[in-house]
């Protein structure tokens, strides 16, 4: 009787072993598209690390970005990056904490570090800027919870600084991200915006707790009325982010 190939050949080993080789390369290939961004490493002193790791750096791809806004090229040129930060090292190696060297919250480290996002606004899937005041958002109002709007607003110094104004609104999202604080003149000019997830609304006030009074004149400012700018967003938030360390020099010492 004649034999065949199949006859001695294990497909269910054949089987298993083709879907191992094809789950690897399915990971090297996730793993390099996921090396897109952020590498190679730097070390503190921004000179290539030595140990990059086992996976190479993919080859770089341009993307499209939606609304005409141009295109990108990742791994690429790192536009996001800042550079002369207000830092000093406290020892010589690598891995050592720095010490800011003037105003961490207003120089933006630690913290308060921000990254140069675009200075543009985010926009939704129709290309319409996606955070806007609510005064100018038609149809929208509180549905939910205490309207803030004309309560004062107290530092974490017990000092009122201002009224609430406004309400800024991610429109697609339907969600607040923002409050609006007119400036009393003792404590600024003009208006600021503080992120809901640093405000506690109560009966008859807003309670911002990161920072004091004196720090509001600093809040990073809008260029547009109607508009934030991811880098806006940014800064913003990342300069209330800072001040729950660095508004009062006690917070920077041991709590036990």
């Amino acid at each position: 009787m004649e034999e065949t190939f199949f006859g001695n050949f294990d497909l269910a080993s054949l089987s298993i072993w083709l879907f191992w080789g094809f789950f690897a390369l399915l990971i090297f290939y996730l793993q390099t598209e996921n090396m897109r961004e952020g590498y190679p490493l730097e070390d503190d002193d921004g000179n290539e690390s030595a140990n990059q790791g086992p996976f190479p750096v993919p080859k770089p791809k341009t993307f499209k970005l939606p609304h005409g806004r141009g295109e990108v090229t990742v791994p690429g040129p790192d536009v996001q990056a800042r550079s002369d930060l207000a830092l000093a090292k406290t020892a010589a190696g690598n891995g050592f904490p720095f010490e800011p060297t003037g105003d961490p919250m207003v120089d933006g480290v630690g913290p308060a570090s921000w990254a140069a996002r675009r200075d543009v606004p985010e926009l939704d899937a129709k290309g319409h800027p996606k955070i806007v005041p609510m005064s100018a958002a038609e149809g929208f109002g509180v549905s939910a919870g205490r309207d803030p709007r004309g309560l004062p607003v107290m530092a974490a110094d017990g000092e009122v600084v201002g009224l609430i104004s406004d309400l800024w609104i991610d429109e697609p999202e339907q969600l607040v991200r923002f409050l609006e604080i007119d400036l009393d003149a003792a404590w600024g000019d003009g208006k600021r915006l503080v992120p809901r997830e640093f405000v506690r609304i109560s009966s008859d006030r807003v309670k911002v707790k990161s920072i004091y009074g004196k720090h509001f004149k600093n809040v990073p400012k809008t260029k547009s009325p109607n508009q934030v700018t991811l880098l806006e967003e940014e800064k913003i938030s990342s300069y209330y982010g800072g001040g729950t360390l660095y508004a009062d020099v006690s917070r920077t010492e041991p709590q036990l």
